[in-house]
């Protein structure tokens, strides 16, 4: 990638869902080493170069159709059985897959918080999704069925975004959805960045590295803390 121009770069900064219950030592949906991040984080929050930093949570009613309790036995057992989950409006209009989870960032409770260290006060905005309990809404910007609209894409668009930087938690999910969905709806295929250092996955191992390939195949560029793209934030190779 060329050297990038100062005129043209008007970076976001996305912390996904940094809460509670997505981190240890008591989170309900733990991500191991969850809170380990949260320097790296930080210090892209002190950063004066984004137009717009946004922290997510998840912020789910109690009834949300992601909770293993919602559902009758035998067939869900959180972390292992999914569900399908029909356009509520019209079960024609689409349908996917999703996993069951325990109970988690239910609205208005500890676990939804975000954790205290996560300097948030630096944030120019903060997002909550997964509000309708009807449909499962990793991404920050939309669910898979277009039912919610979290207003995040207008947000990035009035700001007129150039390169969008995604961390926080979970890597292969809310995290991989959001940077994969700024890519679709802002058109920013190869400026979108997900900075390795800055997320932590449910499933580590191989399956990680598939959600990567699988980012990487959808546009998204899977980067570490030292990459040039993360030198641009503090005006290194940036032309002027």
């Amino acid at each position: 990638m060329a050297a990038q121009s100062s005129y043209n770069f008007r970076p976001a900064l996305i912390v996904v869902d940094m809460q509670e219950d997505f981190c240890p030592p008591n989170g309900s949906l733990a991500v191991a080493e969850g809170r380990t991040i949260t320097p790296v984080i930080n210090e892209l929050l002190s950063l004066p170069s984004f137009v717009a930093k946004v922290t997510t949570q998840d912020w789910h009613p109690q009834n949300h159709v992601s909770f293993a309790s919602n559902h009758p036995p035998p067939n869900n057992r959180p972390f292992i059985d999914t569900v399908t989950i029909y356009h509520p409006d019209d079960p024609s209009l689409g349908h996917y897959e999703t996993r069951l989870w325990p109970d988690h960032c239910v609205q208005n409770t500890p676990g939804a918080e975000l954790i205290p260290e996560l300097d948030a006060s630096k944030a120019t905005h903060n997002i909550k999704k997964g509000t309708d309990p009807r449909v499962e809404m990793y991404s920050a910007f939309v669910d898979p069925l277009g039912v919610c609209d979290s207003g995040l894409n207008s947000l990035l668009q009035d700001e007129k975004v150039s390169h969008v930087y995604v961390v926080g938690l979970a890597g292969d999910y809310c995290v991989k959805s959001t940077a994969m969905d700024a890519v679709k709806l802002l058109g920013l295929e190869g400026k979108v960045f997900v900075i390795e250092d800055g997320t932590k996955p449910v499933d580590g191992g191989e399956p990680w590295e598939e959600s990567k390939k699988d980012m990487e195949s959808k546009g998204v560029k899977v980067i570490g803390i030292s990459a040039k793209e993360v030198r641009w934030l503090y005006g290194e190779g940036l032309e002027a």
